[in-house]
């Protein structure tokens, strides 16, 4: 990716699929070009979260809201230590935010970040485009100098795809750290790094929990070693069909017995440690009004989703697994995608979506409270 930021407003920009439509609009943040996946995200509010989101790493973000950036962006509300996306896809960028938490303009973050993006865009009949044939590689190419359209889909053609690509380790922390609990503390979890949001050890900790962080790369005896009550495993970027050696330290601690949960990325490592498969969506599930119904009440929640790959597993019965019974938890109402997971035997369980959804709806940070019921059971 190459950048440069002055005068990004004023110059032109292309977007090119590697289906051959274009889209042409004015940059947006950095000049230069850049290349992903293009996906697109339903939210109608929390773009600073989305950005900061590791689990976007290595995509290209098209807003479906056609007003972005009039709330700026702020020091307090990123999920992570900078901006994740590879590029940013909107239609009618706030011409002056207005916020009064806000530090800067959207555009000059971006800008600042080095985020190659594109506004003036019909991102309606974009997303319609990727509705219809499916999320592929795009790349936004600005400047005053584009090269023609030949080259420019050529590039596009040569850049990686998502499938197959191994990506939790480059977005990871790669040192542990502590989040410690507020209040008086009631358990230790460890939590597997795999693009973790910072908001995610911050809802645990408002339960009491000290959280310890540790790196993609961390081993069953780096979990042990903080002496956990409980193992969680987090979001994160990427082919799940890649991640092996997360699969291999969830078996571990599925055979300790230790309370587990995972969610998005960890929903589908405990999809393939359990034996079930995975596969990629057409266009996947992104943004913060998923209806999502959990199976073991009945209750329909609105959730906040950021996942293109999904775990392949019977809805319809309970499964033998090498760590005892299994059953699908939770479903999505709008395709019946498996939307989670949970163990009957053992006490582990896991879910595909976002419920710390620290710019979304809060219809699921129950599950929190599920997991701490876990662990006072398994202390008990």
């Amino acid at each position: 990716m190459t950048t440069s930021t002055r005068g990004a407003d004023k110059v032109p920009a292309v977007l090119v699929l590697e289906d051959g439509r274009i889209f042409r609009g004015r940059a947006y943040g950095a000049v230069g070009e850049t290349f992903g996946e293009a996906v697109f995200s339903t939210g109608m509010t929390g773009y600073q979260e989305t950005l900061t989101d590791p689990s976007y790493h290595r995509q290209v973000v098209v807003m479906t809201a056609p007003h972005v950036g009039n709330t700026g962006v702020n020091d307090e509300d990123a999920e992570s230590r900078r901006i994740w996306v590879s590029g940013y896809v909107v239609r009618d960028p706030a011409r002056v935010p207005s916020n009064w938490r806000s530090r800067r303009t959207l555009d000059e973050e971006l800008a600042a970040q080095g985020v190659v993006g594109i506004c003036g865009v019909d991102t309606r009949a974009l997303t319609r485009h990727l509705r219809e044939r499916g999320a592929m590689r795009v790349g936004i190419f600005s400047g005053n100098a584009l090269p023609d359209e030949g080259t420019m889909l050529a590039e596009v053609r040569q850049a990686p795809e998502m499938q197959g690509a191994d990506l939790s380790a480059e977005v990871a922390t790669k040192e542990a750290y502590v989040v410690p609990a507020q209040g008086e503390k009631k358990f230790t979890v460890a939590a597997v790094d795999l693009g973790i949001k910072g908001m995610t050890p911050y809802r645990m900790a408002e339960r009491g929990i000290e959280v310890h962080v540790l790196p993609a790369a961390s081993t069953v005896d780096d979990v042990y070693a903080v002496n956990p009550d409980g193992v969680f495993f987090s979001n994160g970027p990427g082919d799940p069909a890649t991640a092996d050696h997360a699969v291999s330290v969830m078996r571990g601690v599925l055979e300790r017995g230790t309370p587990l949960f995972g969610i998005c990325f960890g929903n589908q490592i405990l999809g393939r440690a359990l034996g079930f498969g995975t596969y990629k969506l057409k266009y996947g599930h992104r943004g913060i009004n998923q209806p999502v119904q959990d199976r073991t009440t009945g209750k329909v929640e609105v959730t906040a989703h950021n996942h293109g790959f999904a775990v392949d597993a019977p809805l319809d019965k309970v499964s033998d697994t090498p760590f005892g019974r299994a059953e699908v938890s939770h479903v999505c109402l709008n395709d019946n995608v498996v939307e989670g997971l949970q163990l009957l035997d053992k006490p582990a369980f896991s879910v595909q979506y976002h419920p710390e959804a620290a710019a979304g709806p809060h219809d699921a940070a129950y599950l929190f409270d599920r997991f701490v019921k876990l662990m006072e059971g398994q202390r008990a």
